[in-house]
């Protein structure tokens, strides 16, 4: 097997070539929330506080249709990483094969799907009169692409479960400066206000879709998947290994996104301004959350490969350092939030009714950092021993039962508004960090047999 495209992480020093395969994935993500932040912020300029809106509530509703996707695309990196580390790689074509067919398939289904029910969808979230237009063209057009948002997460995870975090990067890089530019012309220059946004976004994730497709094709023996029409056939035992995986992943995901459309119709509820600030922190908050998602994808590779050749305390250190790596960026991220709330808020909106709520929705939400924390670690551990079920469980209750409950409890039985739905949201985070932190040092995980 070509090491050019397979990374093994079952031997050697850890520490380093675990921050040098984080670091792409970090900044990828880092990329992916700034282009998200340019839809919000141009829009913001160019359209106003509706189309910020607009935005936040459709951009949540696409990424609620991308679970499926997530969920088998998750599955077959964890599947992939362990074939690796069980030094099966010659099983890879029937791995890829059968993620192609099973999430392409899907992809086309929720883009039909988020299609036809577009209108009812945002109608159920509250979504405000005057963003709802702008919204439904925004589903429209992402929901309708939603096909090439699933290929590129699929083929994103091939390559993480090989252990090559270069090539997303590259790929996420060239697709982040086309959606900047696509925002400028579609909303800026031709004022095509929230669908130019919309078109700008699908756009771009086409691109880096087109080119991972692209990268893999042309390293066929690399992956030992030759694209040839039978190479697409769906292998029982893959599939069953991916539908153990990918369903408990996809409900998980789902589970979180369902609890987090909650809290969006509970803050639309209470008018555009509050809809808008609600959708600036959001972006915010995603920008220190998926930059060290990074140090998660990471060890759920280094998991998963390690945990198929048996090396329980790889695992352990592999965790470790996650902590230690993410501590700093919550730290300053935090900070940084505390101390300038409406200075970060006007990069998005001069809007004097949204400034003012930023102290108040930043005051709250600040306080899931810790959580977060222990999760890049102890998420990127459960995904790679491939334990989809506490995972999902452990969802169910964060989203449908702690953050569905608090935020109301708070924002609404307690009366305390804005800042009760979202201290809801904050702390019902905890409700998976300390499951998740106690699964990791007190139950024998190790005893546990990979999927295949």
């Amino acid at each position: 097997m070509s090491k050019k495209v397979i990374h093994d992480f079952t031997e050697g020093p850890l520490f380093g070539p675990m921050l040098r395969f984080s670091i792409p994935f970090m900044i990828s993500n880092g990329l992916q929330v700034l282009y998200s932040m340019a839809d919000m912020l141009i829009v913001g300029k160019f359209v106003g506080r509706h189309g910020i809106s607009g935005v936040m509530t459709a951009s949540q509703s696409v990424f609620f249709l991308t679970m499926v996707g997530m969920g088998f695309a998750t599955g077959g990196q964890v599947l992939i990483s362990q074939l690796i580390g069980r030094g099966e790689r010659q099983r890879l074509r029937q791995a890829i094969g059968t993620q192609f067919s099973i999430i392409l398939t899907a992809g086309i289904f929720f883009s039909t799907l988020s299609v036809l029910f577009s209108e009812p969808f945002l109608h159920l979230l509250e979504t405000p009169d005057d963003a709802f237009q702008g919204a439904r063209h925004y589903l429209l057009i992402c929901g309708g692409g939603l096909i090439f948002i699933y290929g590129y997460n699929m083929i994103a995870a091939i390559l993480r479960g090989v252990g090559d975090s270069v090539r997303p990067f590259k790929f996420i890089v060239v697709s982040s400066l086309m959606n900047v530019v696509l925002d400028l012309v579609f909303v800026g220059g031709f004022g095509w206000g929230v669908a130019g946004a919309g078109f700008a976004t699908i756009l771009s994730q086409a691109a880096a879709f087109l080119l991972a497709l692209a990268y893999l094709y042309r390293n066929q023996e690399g992956f030992n998947f030759d694209f040839r029409p039978a190479s697409f056939k769906v292998d029982p035992v893959m599939l069953k290994a991916l539908v153990k995986l990918g369903i408990p992943f996809a409900v998980r995901f789902a589970a979180i996104n369902i609890s987090m459309l909650f809290v969006t119709s509970l803050v639309n509820s209470l008018g555009t301004a509050t809809s808008a600030a609600y959708g600036i922190a959001l972006r915010l908050d995603e920008f220190a959350n998926k930059i060290s998602q990074g140090v998660m994808m990471a060890v759920s590779t280094i998991v998963g490969q390690n945990i198929g050749a048996g090396h329980i305390s790889r695992i352990r250190r592999g965790v470790y350092y996650a902590w230690g790596i993410c501590g700093g960026f919550f730290l300053f991220f935090g900070l940084a939030q505390l101390l300038f709330p409406r200075q970060l808020y006007s990069i998005f909106t001069n809007d004097e009714e949204v400034l003012k709520l930023a102290p108040i929705i930043i005051s709250a939400l600040i306080l899931h950092y810790p959580a977060l924390l222990i999760m890049k670690g102890t998420n990127g551990f459960v995904q790679g021993i491939g334990n989809a079920l506490f995972g999902l469980i452990i969802a169910i209750l964060d989203g449908l039962v702690f953050r569905v409950t608090f935020s109301w409890l708070f924002g609404i039985y307690f009366n305390m508004g804005l800042y009760g739905m979202i201290l809801g949201y904050a702390l019902a985070t905890y409700s998976t960090a300390l499951p998740n932190l106690f699964y990791f040092l007190f139950i024998p995980w190790y005893k546990r047999k990979t999927v295949i």
